[in-house]
């Protein structure tokens, strides 16, 4: 949740002794590890929670907060937020070097209409030498069909049918192992739930199989904690990308991080020279 969204939510809440300053955001990202709801609820733990609010309502209340956060996006996004500097360049040169650019906008923790929102600023003819993911794609690919079960065509017999089944529970267990595993080797990553990894790294498996390359191949380019760390899981290499609210963040599962696109920072040039592993 950003500086300008809480405002607006805030405000529609009626919450106008709050007071988020980005000092205090940066702060709040850093203890959180990005967890948006842990984020209010360190919050109001340091303002107070409203008086009128039960202890037994504190969920829902910050649930709600963050729905408004989510239309407060949604709206600050029709005033034209700007796409970051540089990043157009950037895709245009690894489009004119004929390296696939795909873009998740399933695993948004914003929904995937802003996601997109976001996206459709590179223009048309820029989409068109791109593939964009969202959830529909991540639901049709092989791996989406196999570990969520959507999209299983009704022609096939029934012993492929079990076969896939059988598939979709060992790969469920997989991933189970995986989030295991990422527990115990870093308690400060914020995997929200098994679900919410799973879903993240259903995306980046779909975007490999889109762009028809491997994923320890591909470079997954994010600013969020839960996405370097499902990319870690399956052996994506990976680049945290900071962003002002984010300069003092620690990102321990990327193999690099940069502040932005272009000059000294992130470059398709760099990308190619550095030797992942």
């Amino acid at each position: 949740m950003s500086i300008p969204q809480k405002d607006l939510t805030f405000q529609k809440l009626g919450l106008d002794c709050a007071n988020w300053t980005e000092p205090v955001y940066s702060d709040l990202v850093r203890r959180s590890a990005g967890n948006e709801e842990k984020m209010l609820v360190l919050y109001f733990n340091r303002i107070g929670w409203p008086t009128s609010l039960p202890t037994s309502e504190k969920e829902p209340f910050v649930k709600s907060v963050l729905r408004e956060k989510k239309n407060a996006l949604e709206e600050l996004m029709l005033k034209s937020l700007p796409l970051r500097p540089g990043v157009e360049d950037f895709i245009d040169d690894a489009c004119n070097k004929g390296i696939p650019v795909i873009i998740l906008t399933a695993y948004s923790r914003s929904g995937e209409k802003t996601a997109r929102s976001i996206v459709e600023k590179l223009g048309d003819e820029r989409l068109s030498k791109i593939k964009v993911v969202g959830n529909e794609e991540v639901e049709k690919s092989l791996y989406g069909q196999l570990v969520f079960g959507k999209g299983m065509s009704s022609s096939l017999d029934e012993q492929l049918a079990k076969e896939a089944r059988k598939a979709a529970s060992a790969e469920k267990q997989r991933i189970a192992e995986e989030v295991a595993s990422l527990l115990k080797v870093s308690v400060n990553i914020d995997t929200s739930s098994s679900e919410r990894l799973e879903k993240i790294v259903a995306s980046l498996r779909a975007g490999a199989e889109i762009a028809e390359v491997p994923v320890y191949n591909c470079i997954l380019v994010a600013g969020s904690k839960s996405g370097l760390a499902a990319a870690e899981q399956i052996g994506m290499p990976r680049v945290a990308l900071r962003s002002s609210f984010t300069s003092r963040a620690e990102f321990p599962t990327a193999n690099a991080i940069m502040d932005g696109f272009g000059g000294a920072d992130l470059t398709i040039s760099k990308l190619c020279q550095k030797r992942w592993s």
